[in-house]
């Protein structure tokens, strides 16, 4: 049978089932027992909880509820298996204990109906830990066929697009989402320890800024303006710097319109944090404390295993410079390499394309990225990026050329960028200035001219160190999940045409 004509049985399957349930349901509403007239069921305990404390549970009564995964009918006594928000518990169901009416009642339910059960716990003969049933309320009916009736769920687009029933069919799914929230509480609650001050700043923007992207348009009509969604926050935190604060962090979405892939969403959980009077130094540190704390938390241990391969996250981390570690790769010292036009040798001798303007900064970077990024697995410190590619971070007064910045790389993938951050108003005018004429020459990722936040570094920005972390990226890497979609609950998706 063709994959297309199967998928038509298949649908015309589901409709007849469909329409039973609603027949049911119409029996049900005409007996005056319309489940969706129920507005409160008072739970009282859960199937963890009794599976976990079955000594304090045995023979005593207790309510649960949930939905309905496999029922076994044998006459007049039946089992269920019932899935709450915790895990999965039999019950036992007898007409004996329920009486004819509700027993035939029991035995209509269907695969995927949340009931209510009454009961106390028992073990059965397989020593299996239950609860025998004394009352079994329906409190709502499902009225389509979970999917495991037509060979599970296991289109992974259908699985991100119906998430709640990837989140019904496949309990480990529901354990990554309850990581990532454990994972977001740990690093909040380094940071709290650490004294900073949790903020929220503007999602619609006047300037996309903070970050090199492509930006959403969005338009506001009593303005009559254009407003961007906010590509990073980084200037609004470090404007909060020069206002007084200390030590400012903010974890939020940020939206980039640019390609999805199994490391991109067009919107995503990000993490940028300033400290004053420290430096990228210092940013080093905290990225380590965060990472390996959360990783012991969560994951038990600060080693792990990511897609296969072996990742030692106990601090310290490997820490080297941009120049050394491509020397380390390629053989080639930028170092020695004087020119533009020397630079650009190397990057044609490696086969590396350059698209528009280059320089000698700029290829250092693309030699970088093409060459070395992939080797990087164990968590190492990349440092002094070339200025060109570092527009709002501070010189190395030992040389110009560079800036105090790094990435962290884990398993060949960035996982956060870090600055000393540049607080010289003038400079950073300039720097604005080299991103507005990139945008001119045709690149729409470049910098915004940012004339408020100029102003700002003119009243004085303190000495300042800032750190952004992507936290999905992270939450990948300590749930072991391939692709970004496997960590957000709800993907974006090009919807289904009709």
């Amino acid at each position: 049978m063709s994959e297309e004509l199967n998928n038509n049985v298949e649908e015309q399957d589901i409709n007849e089932l469909m329409r039973v349930r609603r027949e049911k349901l119409k029996e049900l509403q005409d007996a005056g027992k319309d489940p969706f007239h129920i507005t409160k069921y008072d739970v009282k305990n859960t199937s963890k909880q009794i599976k976990e404390n079955y000594e304090q549970f045995e023979g005593k009564d207790v309510v649960i509820a949930g939905r309905i995964m496999a029922k076994r009918i044998m006459g007049k006594a039946s089992f269920c298996h019932i899935q709450d928000g915790e895990g999965k518990i039999q019950s036992y169901v007898s007409t004996n204990d329920l009486g004819e009416e509700a027993y035939k009642e029991f035995k209509t339910m269907d695969i995927g109906d949340i009931v209510g059960i009454e009961g106390f716990v028992f073990k059965t003969k397989t020593e299996e830990i239950s609860v025998h049933a004394k009352k079994v309320v329906l409190l709502s009916k499902s009225l389509r066929p979970l999917p495991e009736k037509f060979h599970g769920l296991k289109d992974t687009d259908l699985r991100y697009r119906q998430r709640y029933v990837d989140l019904i069919m496949n309990p480990e799914v529901k354990e990554t989402f309850e990581k990532r929230s454990k994972i977001i509480k740990g690093i909040r609650k380094v940071l709290d320890n650490k004294e900073y001050l949790e903020v929220d700043t503007p999602i619609l923007n006047v300037i996309a800024g903070g970050a090199t992207a492509k930006p959403f348009i969005t338009h506001h009509n009593t303005l009559d303006m254009d407003l961007y969604l906010r590509i990073a926050n980084e200037l609004y935190l470090k404007r909060l710097i020069v206002g007084g604060f200390p030590k400012v962090y903010e974890m939020g979405r940020m939206f980039r319109n640019e390609g999805i892939s199994i490391k991109h969403n067009p919107e995503f959980t990000n993490i940028e944090l300033y400290s004053a009077y420290e430096d990228y130094h210092d940013m080093m540190d905290l990225t380590e404390e965060i990472i390996s704390t959360v990783a012991k938390e969560v994951c038990g241990d600060t080693k792990i295993s990511y897609q296969g391969v072996q990742i030692d996250l106990t601090p310290t981390w490997k820490r080297v410079t941009m120049i050394d570690v491509v020397k380390e790769v390629t053989g080639i010292d930028f170092n020695d390499i004087k020119s533009d036009e020397e630079a650009v040798k190397v990057a044609n001798d490696l086969h590396i394309e350059i698209e528009g303007d280059a320089n000698w900064g700029t290829i250092l970077n693309l030699v970088f990225e093409e060459k070395v990024e992939q080797t990087l697995i164990q968590p190492t410190f990349v440092c002094d990026y070339p200025v060109e590619v570092s527009p709002l971070t501070k010189r190395k007064v030992s040389d110009p050329r560079l800036t105090e910045r790094f990435e962290l790389f884990i398993g060949a993938r960035e996982y956060a960028n870090a600055y000393s951050e540049l607080n010289d108003p003038i400079d950073q005018k300039e720097r604005f200035l080299d991103q507005v004429r990139q945008r001119e020459s045709g690149n729409e990722e470049a910098n915004m001219m940012d004339d408020d936040f100029v102003m700002s570094l003119e009243y004085g920005m303190p000495p300042t160190g800032g750190l952004g972390i992507g936290v999905d990226r992270l939450i990948m890497l300590l749930t072991d999940s391939a692709s970004i979609r496997d960590v957000l609950l709800f993907p974006t998706m090009r919807p289904i045409a009709k």
